[in-house]
């Protein structure tokens, strides 16, 4: 479809939404540069919406890469190794004492991954911290600043014609022994590690439920999440689960509605690829199946929003001082789409979650008029 619609959950039903699972926050904090980031106030963006206030977590600076995604990326490798090996979760190794073990048992062994963009990355960045090759599948209309920046952390990267479930597939094809497989989505018989994502998540999740506790911002009547394959989405609903008088509003590119689509079909399903919006992080055909059964109970309404609605959300949330990408807008321009239909007002207090920086400089400043250096 390709006019932005709003539609409202028939499937709807929390008390089965799956609680937010934890342990993954003592393995971050353990990880180098690891610190909270920022909920950000955005009161320009809560005066064109006439609500209370709107607060943006702010993942453009994440343990020293551009996006959130290495949250779910390192606790999933993690978890995936130790499973390789033969630990139990709880097992306490280190990462220094895990790349030591893998050297000396393990040679050759390499990270296999497809992305449109920073979860690829970030499963490069781990394999490099444990002195393991990474082989990165993109779809063909990757933006050759993501494919660099993917290289940079000593990954092979294939290019692969055809979408992001292409590249999917493709990667699904090299497992092996030596070729473990680390996907932030979820297929028939490959559910672990697209799980571990999720659980990865909750690191965040968590950081803000502190902040809400502590009263640093105010506890929200609206939260909303963009929903790619759905595992970000899926831990957000864990989160809030129990938020009484909290609305979830999940947002998808017009065509990249793989959710939406499933939602009005009561199902599963594939939309026709390949998805080509600017919001690359959501270009997605085919919710995860594990992420499913929490996105479809989890979130009230679901949005579907234009690019030009993902750029006017960029210029926005930057002149309130905020670097965020094309993905990291969306929820804020579902928002800004759908405003009349949600009939948001004062006391609505809104939080939205910036899920990347500018991970493409130069369409981010043709966009904002910013300069930002890079481009």
């Amino acid at each position: 479809m390709s006019e932005p619609r709003l539609v409202r959950n028939p499937l709807v039903a929390k008390d089965t939404v799956r609680p937010l699972v934890d342990g993954s926050r003592a393995f971050h904090r353990s990880m180098p540069d690891y610190r909270p980031t920022p909920l950000a106030a955005l009161p320009a963006a809560a005066a064109r919406l006439g609500a209370g206030s709107v607060h943006a977590k702010d993942e453009s600076a994440r343990m020293g890469m551009p996006s959130f995604k290495i949250l779910g990326a390192s606790w999933a490798t993690y978890r995936t190794l130790l499973a390789h090996l033969g630990h139990p979760a709880g097992s306490g190794l280190g990462l220094a004492e895990l790349k030591t073990e893998l050297a000396a048992k393990t040679p050759g062994l390499r990270l296999v991954s497809a992305t449109d963009g920073n979860h690829g990355r970030a499963v490069a960045r781990m394999a490099a911290l444990l002195g393991l090759s990474a082989h990165i599948l993109v779809p063909e209309d990757m933006v050759q600043e993501r494919i660099d920046a993917i290289a940079t952390e000593g990954a092979q990267v294939e290019v692969v014609p055809g979408g992001y479930d292409d590249a999917i597939r493709r990667s699904a094809e090299l497992a092996d022994a030596n070729s473990l497989v680390v996907s932030d989505t979820s297929w028939e018989g490959y559910v672990d590690p697209p799980s571990w994502v999720i659980d990865g998540y909750s690191t965040m999740i968590g950081e803000i439920l502190d902040e809400i506790a502590a009263g640093g911002i105010p506890r929200p009547t609206v939260v909303v999440a963009q929903i790619g394959v759905g595992a970000f989405g899926a831990a957000v609903a864990r989160g809030f689960r129990d938020s009484a008088g909290t609305r979830l509003l999940g947002v998808e590119p017009i065509d990249a509605d793989c959710v939406t689509a499933s939602i009005e079909a009561g199902g599963i399903l594939t939309i026709p690829g390949p998805q080509r919006s600017i919001m690359a992080g959501l270009n997605c055909g085919t919710p995860s199946v594990i992420a499913w059964p929490d996105v479809s109970g989890g979130y009230d309404v679901f949005a579907t929003v234009t690019d030009a609605a993902a750029e006017d959300a960029m210029r926005l949330m930057y002149s309130d001082g905020v670097v965020s990408g094309e993905s990291g807008a969306a929820g804020l321009a579902g928002l800004l789409t759908h405003a009349g239909e949600l009939a948001l007002g004062p006391d609505d207090h809104i939080l939205i979650f910036s899920t990347e920086g500018a991970t493409d400089i130069a369409n981010f400043n043709r966009v904002t008029g910013a300069a930002l250096a890079g481009a």
